[in-house]
């Protein structure tokens, strides 16, 4: 997935009201951009960070600007959690998520309840899959983490999931990895210990457990290859 064209890098000045950061340009222009991310952003929201830049064509948005990466220790990370669903869709469509089998349709937010929509609905050749995915951007110990904040509507996701099984209906979470460093991904159990025990228990009941990792680089993201699952520890 190719970034829009208009693009530019620059130093984070601050990040703050969770969707705005600061942002100061080589000619010394600072700009008030969109930070597309709800999370806490652990480990790449330190203000002097490189960061790139994107400006929308709406204009009817406050903000031209969008955050799109932050650089940490020379790694490019993928803050922006609106691609996430469009990156997953493009690996699906591609085959480079084929822990499903053949795909036949991918069916995008799909009401499951009265509180809650689940990003796709695949039909397989296996039979349909139920599909939430998630964006991580935190690494920690050498391990990649989700989540890094308290999550209560992605605990919400995981009972979905786990209820929406039956003999012929699979249900996945699949974990979003937008940085390339990482060996594995662990639930991070210090942040929210709620979330990692459901996704525990989630596992058991069938809910299979996926992590894909994304190349970032200032001209594209893109989905390559799958994370392995670290071993339980439990300080996860």
């Amino acid at each position: 997935m190719h970034l829009p064209p208009i693009r530019q890098q620059g130093i984070l000045i601050r990040r703050y009201k969770r969707f705005l950061a600061d942002i100061s340009l080589a000619d010394g222009t600072e700009l008030t951009v969109h930070c597309p991310n709800s999370g806490a952003m652990r480990g790449c929201s330190a203000p002097g960070s490189p960061v790139v830049i994107s400006k929308s064509n709406n204009a009817k948005r406050r903000y031209a600007w969008t955050l799109e990466m932050v650089q940490e220790n020379g790694v490019w990370i993928g803050v922006n959690t609106g691609l996430t669903n469009k990156l997953v869709h493009e690996a699906l469509r591609n085959g480079v998520i084929a822990a499903f089998g053949p795909i036949q349709s991918i069916q995008p937010e799909v009401k499951v309840s009265d509180q809650s929509r689940l990003d796709f609905l695949l039909q397989t050749e296996g039979g349909p899959v139920y599909v939430e995915a998630k964006n991580c951007s935190l690494v920690e110990g050498g391990r990649v983490l989700f989540p890094d904040a308290v999550t209560t509507r992605g605990t919400r996701h995981l009972h979905e999931l786990a209820r929406l099984i039956d003999q012929e209906t699979r249900a996945a979470v699949l974990f979003c990895v937008q940085r390339a460093d990482g060996r594995c991904f662990a639930p991070a159990r210090r942040i929210d210990p709620l979330y990692a025990a459901t996704l525990a228990e989630v596992r058991r009941q069938g809910v299979q457990v996926l992590a894909y990792r994304a190349v970032v680089n200032p001209d594209e993201i893109r989905i390559v290859s799958s994370v392995r699952i670290c071993p339980s520890r439990p300080e996860a």
